[in-house]
């Protein structure tokens, strides 16, 4: 079983636990109080993504073993734990296996339905582009 996998059936056991949204909720916010603000000067308007209601900042580098290591930051809580459940999961994978995974545990995990449109949309850019990150770390090892 893939590295992503397993990160998304351990994100699915935890948010099975919780017996409403409103505890996913401060789930999600909770996540977002762990990911490390980044300083002024690091958010910079090439790193934005595009698509995003709030601020998202994120950045991809690969490792010594190839793996992508991506980083971000946002200014919105909600949005900064969303980023994190994001980094959870593809942070620390190979970047062929980021792009063999389909996005749709989001929807399994119900963020389509109890996120406002523009946030889901948010969410959404915040894969792709990390999902070009992965195809561009994979065509520059052809």
């Amino acid at each position: 079983m893939s590295k992503i996998i397993n990160k998304i059936s351990e994100l699915q056991n935890q948010f099975d636990q919780f017996e409403s949204w409103e505890e996913r909720y401060k789930s999600i916010i909770q996540r977002g109080k762990a990911l490390k603000a980044w300083p002024e000067a690091e958010r910079r308007d090439e790193l934005l993504v595009k698509g995003c209601q709030s601020q998202v900042w994120l950045r991809a580098h690969r490792d010594d073993s190839g793996a992508m290591i991506i980083e971000a930051d946002s200014e919105a809580l909600l949005v900064k734990g969303l980023v994190q459940i994001l980094l959870e999961v593809y942070s620390g994978a190979q970047p062929e296996e980021t792009l063999k995974q389909s996005p749709d545990f989001l929807k399994d995990l119900g963020f389509a339905d109890h996120l406002t449109p523009s946030r889901a949309n948010g969410l959404y850019a915040m894969v792709k582009q990390i999902r070009l990150y992965a195809q561009a770390f994979v065509l520059l090892n052809k």
